[in-house]
C-alpha cells in the first residue's frame, strides 16, 4: 500500500464522519462546525487529486467565507434549542423520498460510467488544466452570470436573516 492510497481513506473516512456529525448534531453550531472539518477533509482530497488550486479554494471560500456567513446567521437567529425529534412531518417525508431518490439517481449515473480508465488530455491541455489563469478565464466568461447569481443569493440570504432576526428582538 502507497501512502496516497492510506491518505484518501483516511480523507474519505473522516470525511463521511463529518458529514454525519453535521446531520446529526443536536446544535446548529456543532452541525456547522462539522460541515466546516468536513470541507477541510474535503480540500485534503482534493491535493490528494492534485486539484492544489480547488483545493485552496474550497478553504478560502467555504470554510472561510460561507461557513462564517452561516454562523452569523445561526448566532443571529439564536437557534439553540434544537426541533423536537421523531415526529413524523410531511416536511420529513418528503426529505426521505427525495432522499432515496437522488441515491437511486446516483447510482443509476455510476452503473452506466465506462469500466476503463478516463481518457487521456494532451500535453496542451495538461499544461494550462487548473491554473488561475484558466480558472478566472472560464469563471469570468462561461460562467460569469451564476457566479454573480450565487453572490447575490448570499446577499439576499443575508438581508432576509436580518429582517427574520429584528422581528424577534
Amino acid at each position: 500500500m502507497n501512502i496516497e492510497l492510506i491518505l484518501f481513506g483516511a480523507f474519505a473516512l473522516l470525511t463521511l464522519l463529518s458529514a454525519g456529525m453535521v446531520i446529526f448534531a443536536r446544535s446548529p453550531i456543532n452541525s456547522a462546525m462539522a460541515l466546516v472539518s468536513t470541507f477541510f477533509f474535503l480540500a485534503g482530497l482534493y491535493v490528494l487529486l492534485w486539484a492544489h488550486t480547488v483545493a485552496v479554494l474550497q478553504v478560502l471560500v467555504y470554510a472561510g467565507a460561507i461557513m462564517v456567513l452561516f454562523l452569523f446567521v445561526i448566532m443571529l437567529l439564536n437557534l439553540s434549542e434544537s426541533p423536537s425529534r421523531g415526529k413524523p412531518t410531511l416536511a420529513r417525508l418528503v426529505g426521505g423520498v427525495a432522499t432515496v431518490g437522488l441515491l437511486v439517481v446516483l447510482g443509476i449515473a455510476l452503473s452506466k460510467l465506462p469500466a476503463g480508465p478516463p481518457p487521456s488530455m494532451g500535453m496542451e491541455a495538461q499544461a494550462t488544466f487548473g491554473t488561475m489563469a484558466t480558472l478566472g478565464q472560464v469563471i469570468f466568461t462561461q460562467w460569469l452570470l451564476p457566479f454573480e447569481a450565487v453572490s447575490l443569493l448570499l446577499l439576499v440570504a443575508i438581508v432576509g436573516a436580518v429582517v427574520v432576526a429584528k422581528s424577534k428582538i
